[in-house]
């Protein structure tokens, strides 16, 4: 079955913006996932195609309201009910690695973009919604957030990138560290030259080098990362070798 992506919002243009081209386009356009954008005016209820009101308890700005975007929600699904509902919000679990390599190996998601003040709290809970956000700050509506999720996940499906090996040798890889540098021609460029296990031709050297910018670069940039990374390997001295797979 085709990867699914569902999304629900108010400016259903904006997609697939990005993902219509490079790598992920040429997969949407040869089937190996599939995207399709729903604009939630079109479950208002009203001649004036209202999809919010003032929030209870007063304050500033408009809520979503839980009866539109649940009719949305339940059109997406019907296609193909057994995905996850994602609520893109500042609130949500932050977007890893991990969660997006699981996200991927599932059958597609639906993706509701918040606007204004958010969504009634009711349909969330009514949908057991999965709530993400993409970093600590606030955007004008989740659609970014939504092409960021979409990016992060697609590129890891069957035949999208090409060689697996592409995927797998990344920032932010199975081990939860950073990526080392990259370098290529010319040899010495600006006064600055490639560093000399590169030119070796010796794998193990190379990858041993790779494994230990990782582990620094990780280290001096992540703190959280590398302690995560610590943890997760109990404290163990680092594993030979060239570190795995946003």
């Amino acid at each position: 079955m085709t990867w699914r992506a569902d999304i629900l919002t108010l400016f259903p243009e904006m997609f697939p913006g990005p993902l219509g081209l490079s790598l992920a386009g040429r997969g949407l356009r040869e089937g190996l996932w599939s995207l399709f954008a729903h604009d939630i005016r079109e479950h208002a209820k009203d001649r004036h195609r209202s999809v919010d009101d003032t929030p209870f308890g007063g304050g500033a700005g408009m809520v979503l309201r839980p009866d539109v975007v649940d009719a949305a929600i339940g059109v997406a699904l019907a296609e193909a009910p057994a995905r996850p509902v994602i609520y893109l919000t500042p609130r949500g679990r932050l977007l890893d690695q991990a969660l997006v390599r699981e996200l991927a190996a599932g059958s597609g998601a639906v993706l509701l973009c918040g606007r204004y003040e958010g969504v009634d709290q009711r349909v969330i809970e009514a949908r057991g919604m999965l709530e993400i956000s993409i970093g600590d700050y606030v955007l004008s509506g989740g659609e970014l957030a939504a092409l960021t999720l979409l990016d992060a996940c697609v590129r890891l499906l069957p035949g999208v990138m090409g060689a697996a090996e592409s995927a797998a040798e990344e920032s932010h890889g199975a081990e939860g560290l950073l990526e080392y540098p990259h370098y290529t021609r010319p040899a010495e460029w600006a006064g600055r030259a490639v560093p000399e296990v590169l030119l070796s031709g010796h794998h193990a050297a190379i990858a041993a080098w790779r494994r230990a910018e990782s582990e620094k670069v990780t280290k001096e940039r992540r703190p959280d990362l590398w302690a995560r990374h610590e943890t997760s390997r109990g404290g163990a001295g680092a594993i030979a070798g060239h570190p795995a797979a946003a």
